[in-house]
């Protein structure tokens, strides 16, 4: 006796729907599809960790991961999402693990995975931190910020040389000014605005008839390890041995406490490194404010075309 052979033209399709749905990747605990191949100057990390904040970019996520042998220590960090449906059905709290893949300019995570859930996130005593992974600006410290126009207070300053100076001391001149420490380890957040700043200085000395009254400051937040020594080793990668019109520096806590919400900048130590945004300010000669720049997604040839327009200010 022969069994019966059903011909139902639906079923080839069902069957079609369940290989393939048998095949994906269930981020609530099941397997997940192979990661894609890397590619040239790309160095993969399988990381685990437990999912802090979800910024409000929609193409981040806040963990705080295990220590990564060889690339950085357990921290706190923003990551970029390659592919940001893998964030759906993720809370705060869940451990998850993931792959870190980085170059020498830029980073992102995929494979993200949740594990399980973890122990509460419980609250923390500074404002989330709004889109940090590419330094947006922070509503909360918005009626603090100072405008276009605003003369910036002046602030003591410790440079790369050791020595201890005053932002005034570079009146008559345009400055502009970012913040970076040097453990940042992620090479789209504080080294690409290093080289930001390199390529501009690069700029402005190339450019004929260019004005010659300006400087560049990389000021540190991180006082208590970028002390001047460790500042002169990091200043060497990115203006070789040439300080000409960049100076490295690092101001005090005080300072800083002042200093962040009049530039909007937001700094939250997190046990070993540092949630931060991304600020850089143009100041005219007579020290206003005269262009912000928000994230890291800047050129260094807007940065060297401010910087030109702000040293043609006139003195009053």
């Amino acid at each position: 006796m022969k069994c019966p052979v059903f011909r139902d033209p639906l079923v080839p399709g069902l069957l079609l729907f369940v290989l393939v749905a048998a095949m994906g990747c269930d981020r609530r605990g099941g397997g997940r599809s192979n990661p894609p191949a890397l590619g040239p100057g790309e160095t993969a990390y399988e990381v685990k960790g437990v999912v802090r904040e979800f910024p409000t970019d929609g193409r981040s996520v806040v963990i705080r991961h295990e220590e990564i042998p060889g690339y950085m220590p357990k921290m706190t960090m923003t990551f970029t999402v390659r592919q940001t449906h893998e964030l759906r059905g993720l809370s705060e709290g869940d451990s998850v693990s993931f792959r870190l893949v980085a170059t020498e300019t830029d980073h992102w995570i995929d494979s993200l995975r949740r594990m399980g859930s973890g122990p509460p996130v419980l609250p923390s005593s500074s404002p989330p931190m709004e889109g940090v992974s590419r330094g947006a600006g922070v509503s909360d410290a918005a009626s603090a910020q100072l405008q276009t126009g605003d003369l910036l207070p002046s602030f003591a300053l410790t440079g790369d040389d050791g020595h201890v100076g005053n932002l005034t001391d570079y009146r008559g001149r345009a400055v502009a000014f970012t913040f970076v420490f040097t453990r940042c380890p992620l090479p789209d957040f504080c080294p690409r605005t290093s080289r930001h700043f390199n390529r501009a200085r690069e700029l402005m000395l190339a450019r004929p008839q260019a004005p010659t009254n300006w400087q560049f400051l990389s000021i540190s937040f991180d006082p208590d390890f970028d002390r001047p020594e460790v500042l002169a080793r990091y200043a060497t990668q990115y203006r070789g041995t040439n300080p000409d019109r960049w100076r490295f520096a690092v101001v005090s806590q005080e300072v800083l406490d002042a200093l962040a919400p009049a530039v909007d900048l937001r700094v939250v130590p997190e046990e070993g490194s540092f949630l931060h945004n991304l600020r850089t300010v143009v100041l005219d000669t007579q020290g206003r404010i005269f262009r912000q720049f928000d994230r890291n997604d800047w050129t260094p040839e807007e940065l060297a075309d401010a910087l030109v327009q702000a040293a043609r200010v006139p003195m009053p």
